[in-house]
């Protein structure tokens, strides 16, 4: 019994490192100091995002006591944490707002050429996510953590056309 569970453990962790074009994008690092009898302990937390540029997008926090260590941890469990978006050619299907926390953020669909129109975590999550046109505003609180998860929040919201006709029925 265990066997089969260590082999099916290991052909899932040989998967999730099978994905080839996936990008990394570190956006935020936080160093915390504990006061120790011999002076200060850092630690260190790294918000990481990944995607492959058509539609899988993931985050995650990685902590550890070195700052490489915190990234590369970050990277793994975002990878290992990637779900897949609805896009509409090289934009959104619809307007919609993500929430997390205070943070707010509303993402529009934009015409052909207008680029990426957003600012810090929303951004990186967006590029990632292969979206190419696209209004985003951050409402509320700018932790970048929050703004992370509220753009993801909102992705994930995402429904096509036909989805939307299928539940209707």
């Amino acid at each position: 019994m265990a066997e089969e569970f260590r082999k099916r453990d290991r052909d899932r962790k040989s998967d999730d490192f099978v994905k080839d074009n996936i990008q990394e994008r570190v956006v935020q690092v936080n160093r915390t100091s504990k006061v120790v009898k011999g002076g200060r302990r850092f630690s260190y937390s790294a918000l990481v995002v990944v995607g492959d540029g058509e539609g899988q997008i993931g985050y995650a926090l990685g902590k550890a006591n070195e700052n490489a260590d915190a990234i590369r941890k970050g990277t793994e469990m975002a990878r290992r944490a990637m779900v897949k978006i609805v896009l509409k050619d090289r934009t959104i299907p619809h307007e919609v707002i993500g929430r997390c926390g205070a943070s707010r953020v509303m993402l529009k669909p934009a015409s052909k050429g207008t680029g990426v129109i957003a600012g810090g975590g929303a951004r990186a999550v967006l590029d990632l996510a292969g979206v190419r046109d696209v209004l985003a505003k951050s409402l509320g609180a700018t932790c970048p953590i929050n703004v992370v998860k509220a753009t993801m929040d909102g992705l994930v919201q995402l429904r096509s056309r036909e989805e939307i006709s299928a539940l209707r029925q």
